[in-house]
């Protein structure tokens, strides 16, 4: 119950400060100083201060949408190991239970987006869902290629302390590739440049912000921390193929997780702050480059072990 717990309120508290790091690492790019880091905290107390702001042509789908979006990565939360902190709840097979979490959530931001009649919406959810068909199976085969390597079905065996030793033997140079697709799969799916910009309102270039729109108050709220819980889910599993060394010690560990989460925001910081938006046409390109990779790394894990 402890452990419950412990995963619970690091993923409730923590979540948000990533976006503040990721916004001061940018402004601090551009030369200011940018919001404070606990910005993203006034924002949604800001926003569950205010009413609802519902249109008549919406039904439930459209409160159901944001309510979901909350709800999905809470519950992906217990299946993953946050870094040397074992997963809450854990079987065998809990990894395409993970993986299709995260398809529920965004079916019904797509359906919520839907649900308001506007084309304009229409569109960023037909774009949403296309980049997700091509995102889905990276994480797929890299999870086949940890299951390969760990011989066990469920994210407790994927993300164990065996990682630690195969960066070591010839499962290197997979775990590499996959790492690399993952954080590609991680700025999509959070919607990041330069693949997304969730502060653009450019029709020709917004995705998931367009779907949005139309929610304010407790509902944007909802899904702004949702975004962040989904940033700090889809984080962890980066972080622990990156940092997979454990210290023996619950405190150590926390320490160990949280601080590979600061640096990847700070790195999707850097990354936004050093890039330019992609071409749209270019996103799904590089999404199946991905797609490819990893089943290159299933072919090498394959041949090594």
């Amino acid at each position: 119950m402890a452990g419950f717990l412990l995963h619970l309120c690091l993923l409730l508290l923590f979540a948000p400060l990533l976006q503040g790091v990721i916004t001061r690492t940018k402004a601090l790019f551009a030369g200011r100083i940018g919001a404070p880091l606990l910005q993203p905290y006034f924002d949604l107390r800001r926003l569950w201060g205010k009413g609802f702001v519902l249109s008549r042509t919406t039904t439930w789908v459209f409160l159901a949408g944001p309510a979901v979006a909350l709800t999905v990565p809470v519950l992906a939360s217990l299946l993953l190991p946050f870094g040397g902190l074992p997963a809450p709840i854990s079987f065998e097979g809990d990894l395409i239970l993970f993986v299709y979490l995260f398809g529920l959530g965004r079916f019904f931001t797509a359906l919520a987006a839907l649900d308001t009649g506007s084309s304009f919406e229409g569109m960023g959810a037909a774009r949403e869902v296309t980049f997700s068909c091509l995102a889905e199976p990276t994480i797929l085969f890299s999870l086949i290629v940890l299951a390969r390597i760990s011989g066990g079905l469920s994210l407790n065996s994927l993300f164990g302390p065996h990682l630690a030793g195969a960066w070591g033997t010839g499962a290197a140079a997979p775990l590499g590739l996959i790492l690399v697709c993952l954080f590609v799969v991680l700025l999509v799916e959070n919607s990041r440049i330069p693949f997304d910009d969730p502060n653009t309102h450019l029709e020709l270039t917004m995705i998931h912000e367009v779907m949005v729109l139309d929610h304010s108050g407790p509902a944007l709220g909802m899904i702004l921390y949702g975004a962040s819980l989904k940033l700090m889910v889809l984080g962890a599993l980066l972080v622990r193929l990156a940092f997979p060394w454990q210290t023996g010690h619950i405190l150590g560990d926390v320490l160990v997780f949280l601080g590979g989460l600061l640096v990847l925001a700070i790195l999707i910081g850097v990354v936004e702050s050093t890039m330019a938006r992609l071409r749209l046409v270019r996103v799904p390109q590089i999404l199946i480059g991905t797609v490819l990779i990893s089943i290159f790394a299933l072919v090498l894990v394959l041949r090594s072990t």
